[in-house]
């Protein structure tokens, strides 16, 4: 499957007078092609159909090419290659198809040794992101301890008889009943107030461990930390998705379903970079950036900021 990457997006300042050291992302990224040297792959899943699906507010469609842009003048501070390997969009309302491609996508650039991080489009990136993992290390070992580290507002466990940005993890659990592996999910940032007491009681039945957006505050780091640190140390492959909407609604207003409380973008980096710090990601995303509905690019930039975070 051959994608071409638009490169035009990746402008920014240039500080030509101070040297290599004064690089920024839109001069480190280069387009993906087959046989480069193991580095970071970006590659977005351009979708609405999930957000529609799910009775939300759609314009998630142009959250990649928005997460490029605000990467694009962010100073670089890494040392891996990156690699921007376009988008795979969700043409119509065949969303089942593009999830398809994505993953088959995600294999692809697994296999050749690179650290993917997907770009949203809605959370129904998650399957697609998932079962390419799930399916790249399936061929490489038998049962393999895959845990999946989701800090989101949302359980996304709804029963649909289609795919939707609210249905991901079911699905994901079911995948894996069908695989013979066990479904270790954890999600951190869950709004009681936004999930019915049946999606807590699917999560209660799944054994999905999580904390609440009350709990994760700084006055809980330590609890958290070692919240964190026991998956972390149950698994041995991470998948580990951030859904924009667990941020609080004046850091995230971007998003389909705003958040009335959510949690502080400085919390959720330092988890991000201990979960990183694991040695044990191999699959990461960014879901849920609606362009529409933000408020001077700050959505987009704490996107970009996270998957910086990823990175350097």
């Amino acid at each position: 499957m051959t994608i071409t990457p638009d490169m035009q997006v990746w402008r920014g300042r240039t500080d030509a007078g101070e040297g290599q050291s004064a690089l920024r992302w839109h001069q480190w990224v280069q387009p993906y092609a087959p046989d480069q040297s193991a580095g970071v792959a970006l590659i977005g899943l351009a979708s609405d159909e999930g957000v529609k699906r799910n009775q939300g507010r759609t314009g998630a469609r142009q959250g990649p090419p928005a997460l490029r842009k605000a990467l694009s003048s962010l100073a670089w501070h890494g040392s891996s290659a990156v690699y921007d390997a376009g988008d795979v969009s969700c043409e119509g309302a065949d969303l089942e198809s593009a999830q398809q491609r994505y993953a088959q996508r995600m294999t692809e650039m697994l296999s050749q040794g690179h650290l993917p991080l997907g770009l949203g489009g809605g959370h129904e990136i998650a399957l697609a992101s998932f079962t390419g993992l799930a399916d790249f290390l399936c061929a490489q070992e038998a049962r393999p301890r895959i845990g999946i580290l989701n800090f989101d507002a949302h359980f996304d466990l709804r029963f649909a008889e289609r795919s939707s940005s609210g249905t991901p993890f079911l699905q994901i659990a079911e995948y894996c009943q069908a695989a013979d592996i066990e479904f270790a999910y954890c999600c951190l940032g869950i709004s009681q107030h936004n999930n019915t007491q049946s999606l807590f009681e699917q999560a209660e039945r799944l054994n999905v461990r999580y904390l609440l957006d009350r709990q994760m505050q700084s006055w809980n780091l330590p609890g958290i930390e070692s919240f964190l640190e026991e998956f972390l140390s149950s698994i041995d492959h991470l998948y580990m998705t951030v859904c924009l909407d667990v941020l609080p609604a004046g850091q995230a207003p971007g998003v389909s379903a705003p958040s009335a409380h959510g949690v502080d973008v400085m919390l959720v980096e330092h988890l991000v970079r201990l979960a990183k710090a694991s040695g044990k990601l191999r699959l990461a995303d960014i879901a849920e950036l609606n362009p529409s509905l933000d408020q001077d690019n700050r959505t987009a930039r704490i996107g970009a900021r996270l998957l910086a975070s990823m990175v350097d």
